[in-house]
């Protein structure tokens, strides 16, 4: 009779170990859960840290071109609005005949001097003076067609006459230059 106690004390240490190894093999797999439940976690935090970082970098090179733009291009209302103002300067020198000259050479020196200051302006605004000339292509980029006309000994779309200049603000067309177009067929 000793015997079936000593195997029942067997069974029991068997079973307690048997239970001691599934309780921690439940713990190992608890912990396991968890481990992976933070790894997601972090995969999932760093993912959206990165994409943080990503859209803080775009908005930075968004303003910084923004800025940039506002500087070369935030005055070209402005520019705009002088271009008059140098067509009037350039049709009132242009008109001025030489005894005109002669007989008001400060007040013509005056409005010459005033023109100087006026493109010196411009052109350190980075506004440039689109100047075609008679017998130059037309460039649609640049000039804008105010008429056609045939004219002998000239090819189509070559400029005949001037209307008025155009000007470029940076890479940026303000006015393009008025321009006539010979419409001579080639032949």
């Amino acid at each position: 009779m000793a015997e079936p106690k000593n195997e029942e004390f067997l069974d029991d240490i068997e079973d307690a170990e048997a239970e001691a190894f599934a309780d921690e093999m439940e713990e190992i797999d608890d912990e396991a859960l968890e481990i992976d439940q933070l790894r997601a976690e972090r995969d999932e935090l760093r993912d959206r840290f990165m994409r943080a970082l990503a859209d803080a970098e775009n908005a930075r090179k968004r303003s910084d071109r923004d800025r940039r733009e506002a500087e070369n291009y935030g005055g070209s209302k402005l520019s705009r609005d002088m271009l008059p103002v140098y067509d009037n300067m350039k049709r009132a020198l242009e008109t001025v005949t030489d005894e005109q000259k002669e007989a008001n050479s400060a007040l013509i020196e005056g409005i010459q001097l005033t023109m100087r200051e006026l493109l010196s302006v411009f052109k350190k605004h980075g506004i440039e003076v689109i100047a075609p000339e008679v017998g130059d292509r037309f460039d649609p980029q640049h000039h804008q067609a105010m008429f056609e006309a045939p004219v002998p000994g000239t090819k189509a779309g070559d400029i005949i006459q001037v209307a008025a200049e155009g000007f470029m603000l940076h890479d940026r067309l303000l006015r393009p230059a008025q321009v006539g177009v010979s419409s001579t067929p080639a032949g």
